[in-house]
C-alpha cells in the first residue's frame, strides 16, 4: 500500500505543478482570474445575505432542519468556510478551464497545449523590435527563423526588382514589383499552411500565367481594389495571419543602375535593370537608383528609428541590400538609430555579383555607401564542411578583419542547401548576441563569451 501512494502523490503533484503554470508570470491571466473571483465573491455575498434573511424570517417548517444539515451547521464556521470556498474555487477553475479550452480550440495547433501556445504568444508579443533590411531568399530565411522570438518584426525590402513575374507585372500593369514583399509575407505567416503554399505557388505550362506566382497576382489585384500598393500589402498580410509588417523602402518607381567592368576588358559599361546586372558577369564598380534620391516610405523610417535591433542582410549584396540603402532617408535613419545594428554576411559568393568576395569585401562595399563604423556586430559563417557548386566559394572572415571589426563566426549553413542560411541557426545566433549585449561588457567581450 505505501508503494502505491508514492506514484499517486507524484502524479498528483505533477498535475498540480503543471496547472499552476497558468499563474506563472507573463501569461497575463492572473489579473483576469482575480477579477472573476472578486465578481463571484460579491455575487456570493449578495446571495448569502438573501439566504440569511430568508432563513431568519422563514416559519418553522419541516424542511428547515434539512436546510441546516445541507448548510453543515453541525461544523464550526471556519471549517464550513473552507469547505464551501474550496468547492466554489474548484468549480470556478474547472468551468474556466473548460470554457477557455472550448473557445480557443479552433486556434490551437494540434498536439500543443493551450498554456504553451499562450505563453509563446505572450513572449513573442513582448519581444524586441526588430527591423530587417534586404530582399530575396536571404531575407526570407532570416524572417522564418526570427519570427520564433518576436512578433515585433518589420521587413524593409527593395522595389527595384525588374525580372521574372514581378518585372512582367511592373511593365504591363505599372505597379511596384511585389516579389520580395510576397516572400516576406509568406515567411512571416503565422503557420506555413496550405494558404501560405498557395501564396507562393508559381504557375507553369503554356498558358498566359506561366512564371507568375499566385501571391504576386493576389497583391496586384489587391492594389487595384484598394487603390494603393501599401494597403494591398496590409490586406495580403491579413490573409496570411502575418505577425509583423512588410514595408517597401520607397513607393517611387525606381530602377537600379550599375557600372560594370566586363571580364577581360578595361572598359566599363552602364547597365540599367536589377535583373540584367548579374548577367553581365563582370565586376560591379558602383550602383545607384534612377531617378536619384527617391523619398523613403515614412513608416519604414519610423520603424528603423524605433528599433531595438536592425539586421542588414543576408541577400544579394548589390541587387537586394544596397537598393534599400541607396534611398538616402533609409541610410540616414540607419546611421542615427539607437538600436543595435548587425550585418549578416552571405555564406557563399554569388555568380556575376560577388565573385571571390570575402566577408570584409561585403562590409567595405556597404560602408562605401553609408559610411564606416555603422555596424555593431558582423555575423559570418564558419562551417565549410559541405561542397559548393563550381564557381561558388565560401564567404569567410580573415583574421586581420576580425581584429578590426566585432565579428561573430559560427555554423550558419543549411545542411540541405549549403549556399543558404539555416533559419533556426541564424536566428539563434542573432538572439544570443542581442541578449548578451545588455550586460556591463562591451560588444567585443560579449562576442568572445558567446563564442567560448
Amino acid at each position: 500500500m505505501p508503494n502505491m501512494r508514492k506514484p499517486f502523490f507524484r502524479t498528483f503533484l505533477g498535475i498540480l505543478r503543471r496547472e499552476l503554470r497558468w499563474l506563472s508570470p507573463g501569461v497575463g491571466l492572473k489579473r483576469w482570474l482575480l477579477l472573476i473571483m472578486l465578481g463571484n465573491t460579491f455575487i456570493g455575498v449578495g446571495i448569502a445575505m438573501l439566504l440569511l434573511d430568508f432563513y431568519r424570517n422563514a416559519p418553522d417548517t419541516w424542511w428547515l432542519p434539512a436546510v441546516s444539515f445541507l448548510a453543515l451547521r453541525f461544523l464550526t464556521r471556519p471549517l464550513r468556510v473552507l469547505i464551501f470556498g474550496g468547492i466554489g474555487l474548484g468549480l470556478l477553475l474547472i468551468g474556466l478551464w473548460g470554457f477557455n479550452k472550448t473557445l480557443l480550440s479552433p486556434f490551437i495547433q494540434p498536439g500543443k497545449r493551450v498554456l504553451d501556445s499562450l505563453s509563446e504568444f505572450r513572449k513573442r508579443e513582448r519581444g524586441p523590435r526588430i527591423v530587417a533590411i534586404g530582399g530575396g531568399t536571404g531575407l526570407y530565411s532570416l524572417l522564418r527563423g526570427i519570427k520564433a522570438y518576436t512578433h515585433n518584426i518589420t521587413a524593409i525590402v527593395t522595389v527595384a526588382d525588374d525580372g521574372g513575374s514581378s518585372g512582367e507585372l511592373r511593365r504591363t500593369l505599372g505597379i511596384l514589383p511585389p516579389g520580395d514583399i510576397r516572400n516576406c509575407l509568406a515567411a512571416l505567416a503565422n503557420d506555413e499552411t496550405l494558404m501560405t503554399h498557395l501564396f507562393q505557388y508559381r504557375f507553369s505550362g503554356s498558358n498566359g500565367l506561366t512564371g507568375h506566382s499566385m501571391g504576386n497576382l493576389f497583391i496586384t489585384a489587391m492594389t487595384e481594389i484598394t487603390g494603393s500598393f501599401e494597403e494591398a500589402i496590409a490586406e495580403s498580410g491579413k490573409v496570411l495571419a502575418v505577425r509583423g509588417r512588410v514595408y517597401p523602402s520607397t513607393l517611387h518607381d525606381v530602377r537600379l543602375a550599375a557600372e560594370v567592368q566586363l571580364p577581360d576588358h578595361a572598359r566599363e559599361i552602364h547597365i540599367l535593370g536589377e535583373s540584367r546586372i548579374p548577367e553581365a558577369k563582370g565586376k560591379i564598380r558602383r550602383v545607384w537608383l534612377e531617378p536619384d534620391n527617391p523619398k523613403a516610405y515614412p513608416p519604414a523610417i519610423q520603424a528603423i528609428l524605433n528599433a531595438d535591433l536592425i539586421l542588414v542582410g543576408p541577400g544579394s549584396l548589390f541587387t537586394s541590400i544596397l537598393p534599400n540603402l541607396l534611398v538616402s532617408d533609409i541610410a540616414e535613419a540607419l546611421r542615427v538609430s539607437r538600436g543595435l545594428k548587425f550585418f549578416i554576411c552571405n555564406v557563399a559568393t554569388q555568380r556575376g555579383e560577388t565573385d571571390s568576395f570575402t566577408c570584409e569585401d561585403h562590409v567595405k562595399t556597404i560602408e562605401q555607401y553609408i559610411g564606416e563604423g555603422i555596424f555593431d556586430v558582423i555575423i559570418c559563417n564558419q562551417n565549410t564542411s559541405k561542397s559548393l557548386p563550381e564557381g561558388i566559394q565560401w564567404v569567410l572572415a580573415g583574421e586581420e578583419f576580425k581584429q578590426s571589426y566585432p565579428v561573430y563566426c559560427t555554423d550558419l549553413i543549411d545542411s540541405e542547401s549549403p549556399t543558404r542560411h539555416d533559419p533556426q541557426k541564424l536566428a539563434q545566433a542573432i538572439m544570443e548576441i542581442f541578449e548578451d549585449r545588455t550586460g556591463p561588457l562591451s560588444i567585443r567581450e560579449n562576442l568572445n563569451n558567446v563564442e567560448s
